[in-house]
Order: structure tokens, then sequence, then C-alpha cells
């Protein structure tokens, strides 16, 4: 089964991280470094409640990063630790965060 992480920022603006090859992450330093991102990054809770689900953390974060963090080879390193720590916390084979519809899937 293929293991990948998929961030959609639109038509023809789609980048996918293959994480077949890659050591998974353990599931807590997952947490802590998507915990860590969204509050260095500045990213705002997406529920009124202000409670944070994972799934939200990782859509932020994307959101907030832009397209830019995931297209640029330069920014390939944080894109491929951001893709593993997704797919620790999230524990599917396939994550898909698209972004202009604000929605995680699996």
């Amino acid at each position: 089964m293929r293991n990948h992480v998929i961030v959609h920022f639109g038509p023809d603006r789609e980048y996918t991280f293959d994480l077949d090859e890659v050591q998974p992450m353990p599931h807590e330093l997952a947490r802590q470094w998507l915990d860590q991102q969204f509050i260095e990054l500045g990213c705002e809770p997406l529920r009124l409640s202000g409670k944070v689900l994972t799934a939200d953390k990782v859509l932020a974060i994307a959101q907030t990063v832009g397209e830019a963090r995931f297209a640029d080879p330069a920014h390939r390193p944080w894109a491929m630790v951001y893709a593993r720590a997704a797919s620790s916390l999230l524990g599917k084979p396939v994550v898909k965060v698209d972004v202009p519809a604000m929605t995680v899937g699996y």
C-alpha cells in the first residue's frame, strides 16, 4: 500500500510527498513538531470554540505557510517533515490536505 501526503492548492497545484521509503516519524515527535509549527507560525484555531484538532493543525499550517513552502525545492526538507508528521498523527496511508476547500481527507 502506498503511503503519501498530498497538499492541494488548486488545479495543477498539487504537491505529493511519497513516504514509502522514508522512516516513519514517532507519534510523540510528530505531535511536538506540529504543535511547535502551529505556535511559531502564529496559526489561528479554525473552530470558534478554540479547540484545535490534529487535522485542523495540519490544515492551518499548510494554509499559513502557503504554496511556496511546498513548491520551492529549497523548502523540500521542511515539507517532508510536515508530511511525515501529518502521516504519523493522522495514521492513514493517504492524507490529502485541500487548502482552498479547507478539508483534510483520507
